[in-house]
């Protein structure tokens, strides 16, 4: 299915203006024409200006009610929105998608796979219900997952699954906007 729309979130400490999202609309806005429509969307906690983020529950409800309201506001296929996002925001999406919230595919940035230095808290019990295509683009020196560990538990996922390294990088991929948003827009053009 061709892409047809996407929906962006935030990492925990972040907002819906965090530059790489910003770049990642440019990017795919500039591709694909200005009738694609991309959203960048905060969840509620940040939104009401708290800075902990609410329970998974809480936030996969929200991704959920974005992706339905962009799907119906642009008139697209929900089954066309490629979700995702930072950190956090991206892990939501995916375990919005593995609950059954329709996706043409996921854009999973500096995905969270563990707490720094807590390699037994994975989080990756949904990975095994993931049947769209997912991206990963990750730094080689992310200590919330290193390359060896996410191209490994990636392997649970059933759907194609596409590693993008960005050497060097960290968890912030500071100074790897431009690459992040190249990666996401390639991606999804082969989707």
């Amino acid at each position: 299915m061709t892409a047809g729309g996407a929906l962006l979130f935030p990492g925990a400490g972040s907002s819906r203006t965090q530059p790489a999202l910003v770049a990642v609309e440019r990017t795919l806005v500039d591709t694909f024409g200005a009738e694609f429509p991309v959203v960048r969307a905060d969840f509620p906690y940040r939104r009401e200006g708290r800075r902990a983020p609410d329970r998974a529950p809480k936030l996969i409800a929200c991704v959920v009610e974005e992706a339905g309201l962009l799907a119906s506001k642009a008139g697209v296929d929900p089954a066309s929105l490629v979700l995702g996002g930072r950190s956090m925001g991206g892990r939501m999406c995916s375990m919005a998608v593995a609950e059954g919230l329709p996706a043409a595919g996921l854009a999973l940035i500096s995905y969270p796979l563990h707490p720094p230095g807590r390699e037994d808290k994975l989080r990756i019990e949904h990975f095994p219900d993931l049947h769209v295509p997912c991206l990963f683009v990750s730094g080689t020196r992310d200590p919330f997952g290193t390359p060896d560990e996410l191209e490994s538990h990636t392997r649970a996922i059933p759907g194609p699954v596409t590693h993008v390294w960005i050497e060097g990088g960290r968890h912030d991929l500071k100074g790897a906007d431009a690459q992040v948003a190249e990666a996401v827009t390639t991606w999804a053009q082969g989707i």
